[in-house]
């Protein structure tokens, strides 16, 4: 049957680290649907054939199943099975572009620095960007992209550890945070804060910016289904860098 062939390729795409097994359900299926293996309107295993091939419990796949459907990747039909849901493309407004492609796409090189990539115990700000109580465990990151050798960004990035259980382990000189998270927590929802502001010396620094130079921040967080995966400081040189939007009515 078809249903058993795929519930045997996920099988082989789950991956094993060391993350919930619902959650680890969830990102396989996610994995096969972004990739067009499991294509729209496709019918999915049941859940006896993906406890049986997965060696998972019911409640697990349940859960994982409850949750995809909720957050858009499948639909249900009461006795009828669980079927890929028609895959919408994401608005302008809530479009999140990867630093490193749109500076390839200009024809230039990319390049980044990594500062810091740690483990941090919340504060309380940091707790009610990611919706986490405090003192509980975030991932850090502190990363300078280059175009063609040039500090274009600065990337100051929390990001909540049971969604992306192996951020530490990437080497983000190679894959950038963007598109690591693209992969294991694929944006249902995003929110971006823009302002002016006046860099720290450190950041002036960094950014290679003269003393009285302007610097444009955004705030962003994105969301997979109902939890936030991370929150952002991106730190733009004002005079070497714009941000464009394009909107239609």
């Amino acid at each position: 049957m078809i249903e058993q062939q795929t519930a045997a390729q996920l099988a082989a795409v789950m991956s094993d680290a060391p993350a919930p097994i619902y959650l680890r359900v969830k990102q396989a299926i996610i994995s096969q649907i972004r990739s067009g293996i499991w294509q729209s309107h496709q019918r999915v295993p049941s859940e006896s054939e993906l406890v049986s091939e997965l060696g998972v419990s019911r409640m697990t796949i349940n859960r994982a199943l409850r949750e995809l459907t909720s957050e858009g990747f499948l639909v249900r039909m009461q006795g009828v099975g669980t079927f890929v849901a028609e895959q919408k493309a994401q608005t302008a407004l809530l479009e999140v572009h990867n630093i490193a492609d749109e500076i390839t796409a200009r024809g230039h090189r990319h390049r980044c620095q990594v500062l810091l990539l740690t483990t941090l115990a919340a504060d309380s700000e940091q707790a009610t960007l990611l919706d986490i109580l405090p003192g509980q465990p975030l991932f850090h990151s502190h990363i300078v992209h280059y175009e063609n050798d040039v500090p274009v960004q600065l990337e100051q990035r929390y990001v909540n550890p049971q969604l992306a259980p192996d951020y530490l382990q990437q080497d983000f000189a190679q894959d950038t945070p963007h598109s690591y998270l693209s992969r294991v927590a694929p944006l249902t929802a995003g929110e971006h804060r823009v302002e002016a502001v006046a860099a720290s010396a450190g950041q002036r620094e960094l950014l290679a910016l003269g003393e009285r130079e302007p610097c444009l921040l955004i705030h962003r967080r994105t969301w997979h289904g109902s939890r936030v995966v991370t929150a952002a400081q991106l730190f733009y040189p004002g005079s070497r860098y714009q941000l464009v939007g394009r909107f239609s009515g």
